[in-house]
């Protein structure tokens, strides 16, 4: 596995790659890598010639408050991992070649960073958005892959991708759970053991709720009413950001229950912020 550290090395490198029609497949991380970032690289692995990672833990992206500075960094274990995996391409850069000095150009896209998740985190798509962007102008891939449990971020990035032209294909893959259905997470290491076994309450009450729409509910206001009435019931759940009934292209709420629906929660557990979600069709 190639190691590359520096954005103009990376660029040429793709760049060869795609001058011989080869076809690469980008995995874009934050490193503490899980099953859930491994599923992405076997998917890019089998569709494409080459397949490169970045670990690149973003601090656009982390609000004043939030934890960037404690977010895990077990680099050498990941760099083993993916040399497990077959990956031929690591692009691991550093904080000053990412925003040097005097960056001042970020990225915005629009209403879809001001629902969910973005009421809560101002600041954060942004962030995202421009890191991406600069990830996709480094590594020129020809595919890109996002687990569905960043929902948000999957409808954030399409837009970015199709607003700016950027000539490649998102790929989305389903969100990887452990046994008890948790949503596999690298903050989930942030969980103590109590916390850890509470934490299933957000699967638990998307069935839930997937349950009662197809016993033929179709209040978008009961089932909120469902989601939230299901979590705050669990003692260790220190608030809820949101949990309710969403339109999976608009990312907006909805009342009346049809066709495809994004059932989604974020809600923290101890000091933890935790997101999940599924996709339901009525």
């Amino acid at each position: 596995m190639e190691i590359i550290r520096i954005p103009r090395i990376m660029q040429d490198t793709s760049m060869g790659h795609l001058l011989h029609s080869r076809t690469i497949g980008f995995v874009p991380t934050m490193g503490a890598l899980h099953q859930g970032h491994m599923s992405l690289v076997r998917m890019a692995r089998e569709e494409n010639n080459i397949t490169a990672v970045s670990i690149f833990v973003n601090p656009a992206q982390f609000g004043p408050a939030e934890d960037l500075t404690v977010y895990p960094r077990p680099i050498e274990a990941d760099i083993e991992k993916l040399r497990n995996e077959g990956v031929d391409i690591l692009f691991l850069p550093d904080d000053s070649l990412i925003y040097p000095d005097g960056f001042s150009t970020f990225v915005e896209t629009g209403v879809l960073t001001e629902r969910m998740c973005g009421s809560f985190r101002p600041g954060h798509f942004r962030g995202v958005a421009t890191v991406v962007a600069k990830l996709f102008n480094i590594t020129r891939p020809t595919r890109a892959y996002f687990g569905q449990k960043d929902f948000q971020q999957t409808v954030v990035i399409k837009r970015l991708v199709k607003d700016l032209n950027f000539g490649l294909e998102v790929v989305v893959c389903p969100t990887v759970r452990e046994e008890d259905g948790l949503a596999m997470s690298s903050r989930n290491a942030y969980l103590g053991r109590e916390e850890r076994s509470a934490a299933t309450v957000l699967w638990k009450t998307l069935n839930e709720a997937e349950a009662a729409i197809k016993s033929g509910i179709s209040s978008g206001t009961r089932i909120k009413d469902i989601m939230n009435s299901r979590l705050k019931q669990d003692p260790l759940l220190t608030s809820v950001d949101y949990a309710s009934a969403f339109d999976p292209k608009t990312l907006d709420e909805v009342e009346e229950l049809k066709g495809d629906l994004l059932l989604a929660i974020a809600a923290r557990m101890g000091k933890t912020r935790l997101i999940d979600n599924i996709i339901v069709t009525v």
